[in-house]
């Protein structure tokens, strides 16, 4: 897809990956709504890009895990740059972590992680194939592919995610709609630096099984490494390759794969005490 000239939605837009993807968008001559569930943060991305890209950002505060607010954001951006062509379900959270956490922290992982695409799919997806195509970007992580250390809800959420979108490039890819899923490990962002700033029982864990298992990226880095992707329509975007060796031995030898996740899990839990 070239996308040079269309219009964009980018949830979680206000920092990290998703403010990273606004900027490289916006760069890359494509109009961008920003949203944000923090609404000055969202605001202030998409004034840092009108100043360099006058007209190209626009912001809207909100939580993208409900449908009204999916529908007036993408709206909004109807109206106020053209029709949405890309969306890139991009919000995500760590809330909850073992078998402790309560109903409502997984309901909140899997709204936000999982519903908020499947929510935004059901407004665009039909208009797109009317319309003879769109793209949809989805933020899952290697956590997906794999599995996260020390929370369960992040893991199983994630998993879902990816689901979700090969299910939705397999059903409507043969008309028109491109899909891609995004799937990093360690990424310079808040959400990855705060399981190491609180005292929640195995958030550090969880954190420095990321951090120890390859490079942590610039966000910047990934998003170029996204729009590269999409120029293919590759499905699975994976900006640390290291991840489909992790992924291969994982089909080929489930038992042992779960063995050296142990091995692993004891060595962060023994470095940590």
């Amino acid at each position: 897809m070239q996308i040079s000239g269309k219009v964009a939605v980018v949830t979680g837009g206000g920092a990290g990956i998703g403010a990273a993807l606004a900027r490289a968008l916006a760069a890359a001559d494509v109009s961008v709504l920003v949203a944000d569930l923090n609404a000055p943060a969202a605001g202030a991305v998409a004034a840092e890009i009108v100043s360099t890209h006058p007209g190209r950002a626009i912001a809207m505060g909100g939580d993208v895990s409900d449908p009204e607010v999916l529908e007036a954001m993408i709206a909004r951006a109807d109206a106020d740059l053209g029709p949405v062509e890309i969306f890139f379900a991009n919000a995500g959270t760590t809330a909850g972590m073992g078998l402790d956490t309560s109903d409502a922290l997984w309901e909140v992982a899997l709204e936000v992680n999982v519903m908020a695409h499947v929510r935004a799919a059901r407004i665009l997806v039909p208009r797109w194939i009317e319309n003879g195509g769109g793209y949809f970007v989805a933020t899952a992580s290697a956590a997906g592919l794999l599995t996260q250390i020390g929370s369960a809800p992040y893991s199983v959420s994630k998993h879902a995610a990816v689901g979700f979108a090969e299910w939705l490039s397999v059903t409507y890819g043969d008309q028109g709609i491109a899909v891609s899923c995004l799937c990093p490990m360690g990424v310079e962002t808040a959400l990855l630096r705060e399981g190491f700033d609180t005292d929640i029982p195995g958030a550090s864990v969880a954190a420095r099984a990321v951090t120890e298992s390859g490079a942590v990226l610039s966000p910047a880095d990934v998003a170029q490494q996204v729009l590269a992707a999409m120029e293919d329509e590759r499905f699975l975007i994976l900006p640390h390759p290291e991840v489909l060796d992790f992924y291969r031995n994982k089909g080929s030898d489930y038992d042992r794969w779960i063995a050296g996740m142990r091995r692993f899990q004891r060595h962060l839990v023994a470095d940590g005490d």
